[in-house]
Formats: C-alpha cells, sequence, structure tokens
C-alpha cells in the first residue's frame, strides 16, 4: 500500500519561496499571511474554535497544523495544532522547525510540547491575534522544564531527530494485516519514548487502501504527550482523508509487558470515530545489540 501525498497541509520550498517573492516577503513574512486559510482547515466541532499554525521547516517547506476535536471523547483527547504541526514535520521528516506562526497563544500544554525538539528554546512564535513580532519560546516560556533535564541529550536523539528504537515482530505470518503490522511497527520504532522507554506506533488504512501511520510522542511533562492513534488521525487528515468512517481498518504495535500501554486508549478513540473499524494489536520485543 503506497502511502498519500499530502498537498494542503505541506507547502514545498519552491513554492513557498515563489508564494512569498509574489507577495514582496520573505519566508518568515508569509508564515502569518497563511494561517487563517489554515483555521478553515480544523476540525474543531465541540469548542468550534478554529487554531491554525504555521510553521517553517529547515528545509524551507512550510506546515500546516490545526487543532481536532472528537465528540464523545475526553477533552484531552483532543490534538492541539501546534501538536499537529508538529507531528506533520515528523511524517515527513523534517529536522528541524524554525518559526512558527499561530491564530492564538500556545497553551501551555503546546509550550511543553515544544520544549522537545532540541532548538525550542530559539524556535521563533508569532501570534497572529496579538501583534507581528516574532518572540523566542524561551520568552513565552522562561522557566522551562524539558529533556534537557531529564535525558543525555548528547547521545538520546529528541523530537523529529532520527530514531530507532529497535523493536522486532513476534514470528509468525500477520496474514493479509501483514502490510499494515509492518507500517505500525515502522511507525513504533521511529516513536519518541525516551521517558518510559515504551515505544509505539499506529498504522490506519482507509477505504481507498491508503495508509496513514502515526508515532507515539512523549513530554518531559507527561501529560502533553501525544498518543501514536492521534498521531496517525493527523496523518489521516493531512494526507487528505474525509470523514473518520472511512478508517476501515488499524493496527497497534507496543511491546510486550509495557508499562505505558496504548490499546485501551486506541480501541476507544477508534470506536468511536469509525464504529466499523477492524483494529488489531500486535506486542513486539526489543532487539538488544552491544
Amino acid at each position: 500500500m503506497d502511502q498519500p501525498q499530502p498537498q494542503a497541509f505541506v507547502i514545498g520550498s519552491s513554492q513557498a519561496r515563489s508564494l512569498a517573492a509574489d507577495s514582496n516577503l520573505t519566508l518568515l513574512q508569509l508564515l502569518p499571511t497563511l494561517v487563517k486559510p489554515a483555521q478553515a482547515l480544523a476540525r474543531p466541532p465541540i469548542s468550534n474554535f478554529h487554531v491554525g499554525a504555521v510553521g517553517l521547516g529547515s528545509s524551507g517547506r512550510v506546515f500546516i497544523g490545526v487543532n481536532l476535536e472528537f465528540p464523545g471523547l475526553p477533552l484531552h483527547h483532543s490534538v492541539h495544532a501546534e501538536q499537529f504541526l508538529i507531528t506533520n514535520l515528523a511524517i515527513h521528516s523534517e529536522p528541524a522547525l524554525q518559526a512558527l506562526a499561530v491564530s492564538a497563544a500556545p497553551c501551555g500544554h503546546c509550550r511543553q510540547f515544544l520544549q522537545e525538539i532540541r532548538n525550542a528554546p530559539d524556535l521563533q512564535i508569532l501570534i497572529t491575534d496579538e501583534d507581528r513580532i516574532f518572540k523566542s519560546l524561551s520568552t513565552l516560556l522562561p522557566d522551562r522544564f524539558g529533556p534537557f533535564d531529564l535525558l543525555d541529550t548528547a547521545r538520546v536523539p529528541l523530537l523529529l531527530e532520527p530514531n530507532h528504537n529497535r523493536l522486532k515482530l513476534p514470528t509468525g505470518n500477520g496474514g493479509d494485516r501483514q502490510n499494515l503490522i509492518l507500517e505500525a511497527l515502522d511507525a513504533a520504532n521511529r516513536s519518541h519514548a525516551p521517558y518510559s522507554k515504551c515505544p509505539s506506533g499506529v498504522a490506519l488504512v482507509d477505504d481507498e487502501g491508503r495508509v496513514y501511520k502515526g508515532s507515539y510522542k512523549e513530554s518531559a511533562a507527561y501529560n502533553p504527550s501525544l498518543g501514536p492513534v492521534q498521531a496517525a488521525v493527523i496523518a489521516y487528515v493531512a494526507g487528505g482523508g474525509g470523514g473518520y468512517e472511512r478508517i476501515v481498518g488499524g493496527v497497534l504495535v507496543e511491546m510486550e509487558g509495557a508499562q505505558v500501554k496504548q490499546e485501551a486508549t486506541a480501541r476507544m478513540i477508534l470506536h468511536l470515530i469509525s464504529p466499523q473499524c477492524e483494529f488489531l494489536v500486535v506486542h513486539c520485543s526489543k532487539q538488544f545489540v552491544n
């Protein structure tokens, strides 16, 4: 199954430069002009409060993030626009976020989530409903707590950096779900779980056979962590997916005996947003190398 090629949520570097030049703007100045169009892509059926975030990656590509809400689910399962944005970068292997413009001031939850990227203190943020001045994240969160307090960051990859968790599947044939299982394994191996050491990943398939992967992303403060099923739903939305009911299958790969288990939450979310989705959980082990 081929991965979809998202368009609306990613603007290539050459197109971004062209858009900026056409308006006599720099790339940084272009970001806030894209926030309102981004807000229109949000899916907030509970609050009806549309949030858009537009970020500039180190490659020159521009990425879109929006908020997602799910009726029937507790509010803490919602996806914030900044979380969507970071996940969108990760989906496209973008190694760093340089700046972002957002329609409303990032909440404390998101300011904390952004601490997981290496250049977090210097990340430039413009809040379009307040002013036109970029401010560093360290200004918005001066007394920060993050991976630098808990990890040997010279050795441990941070969010958006290449990572492989060395998970392996049990022996046996996954049958007609083998491809989806392997996609979920790939997502689990790419997940950012340095605190619990419980990586996990989800792969979803829609009624056209397109696959969308999501990797678990932990926060040093724990609560702002983003589950793998939400990350996969972000990939679905960013990949042009329509209503959630078109998600017909899903696989979660996580470690056998993990202290942090995603299965119950993933089942609950998928049952509510797409009741007909056939869901499978595969437990794996970790390969230890010298």
